[in-house]
């Protein structure tokens, strides 16, 4: 949600900017030419600013780049992509990127984490960039199963129902039920999903893309990549493979599949959703990706496709080298 302006020789970032504004800037903080700032004042707005569904949506969570319609959006991170491409890729000219627009603008997130202040009773995300926690009652993100989650948590606070050591909640809804609970417990909850053809279960801790109406699209285009590598040499590798939901589809693709999640409960979940899919060629790797690639990984011979999943961090310069010198013959990322 960072715009980038460029003045005096520096680079600068600014949130809750538009491209085209003109923009006064408070500097925070100065790295060598780079510079985080924000916004002062708006001295000539961009003409693709639009008034935002929701007044403090900077503080709502997810939804950063209100200030521009949906389409917009989608261009922004493109473009944003296509720069990165372009001045650290050092690709010229930049290939064509697709974009899959999600069917529904909103009431698409299945998933959620919510901040509690037990000393000023605000119940909602923590503020950008500190632990203060900004009181939210709404998030038109939110699926209605969710938002009916935050309700009851903030039902419960105000009836002092929520116990003290409990400041962090997670809510998820699946296609049978939702839960909510805190994100210290001990063992969390199942939640089940279906995906296409096939069930997923999973804990409510464990990582399921949060946008579900964009999921089946997305897996729809990984299936597209795996059909024309299936005809390569190899195995399928799923990287950051959580819960198995690429692995399922994959292994109906290719003779042997390899999964590697860092996450115990999510490898667990996946063996089971590749039984229920009536699947026995996959197998899966409870590691760190990043320690499991850089081993001698000469046994699992020729890589035909290499699925590519980080979380947001991303994976680390070492870890792209080890996935290179791999020499998948495919990647989806």
């Amino acid at each position: 949600g960072r715009g980038i302006g460029f003045a005096d020789g520096m680079t600068i970032f600014v949130p809750l900017t538009a491209p085209g504004d003109t923009v006064r800037v408070r500097i925070g903080r100065l790295q060598g030419t780079v510079a985080h700032g924000e916004i002062e004042e708006i001295l000539e707005p961009s003409p693709l600013r639009i008034e935002p569904r929701v007044a403090d949506y900077a503080a709502s969570g997810g939804l950063d780049l209100q200030h521009l319609g949906y389409a917009d959006q989608l261009e922004v991170k493109v473009g944003a992509i296509a720069d990165s491409l372009r001045r650290i890729a050092k690709l010229d000219p930049v290939p064509e990127i697709p974009i899959t627009a999600s069917p529904q603008e909103w009431g698409y997130r299945s998933r959620a984490e919510f901040q509690i202040d037990h000393e000023t009773g605000a119940v909602g995300y923590f503020a950008p960039n500190s632990h203060r926690v900004v009181d939210v009652a709404e998030s038109p993100v939110l699926t209605a199963e969710v938002q009916a989650l935050l309700t009851t948590l903030r039902d419960d606070k105000a009836a002092n129902l929520v116990p003290k050591a409990a400041r962090e909640y997670r809510a998820v809804s699946g296609d049978a039920g939702s839960v909510l609970e805190p994100t210290n417990t001990a063992k969390s909850r199942l939640v089940m999903r279906q995906i296409g053809e096939d069930l997923f279960r999973f804990a409510a801790e464990s990582f399921f893309q949060a946008n579900i109406p964009v999921t089946g699209a997305v897996l729809d285009r990984v299936n597209e990549i795996a059909d024309v590598a299936r005809h390569s040499d190899g195995i399928a590798l799923d990287l950051y493979c959580g819960v198995g939901l690429f692995t399922v589809s994959l292994a109906r693709r290719f003779p042997r599949v390899v999964g590697v999640e860092s996450m115990l409960s999510a490898t667990k979940h996946a063996e089971e959703n590749m039984e229920t899919a009536g699947l026995r060629n996959g197998r899966f790797v409870t590691a760190p990706v990043e320690h499991w690639i850089a081993g001698d990984r000469s046994p699992i011979g020729r890589v035909a496709l290499a699925v590519f999943d980080p979380p947001r961090t991303g994976a680390g310069k070492e870890t792209i080298q080890h996935l290179l010198r791999l020499k998948p013959a495919h990647v989806a990322a």
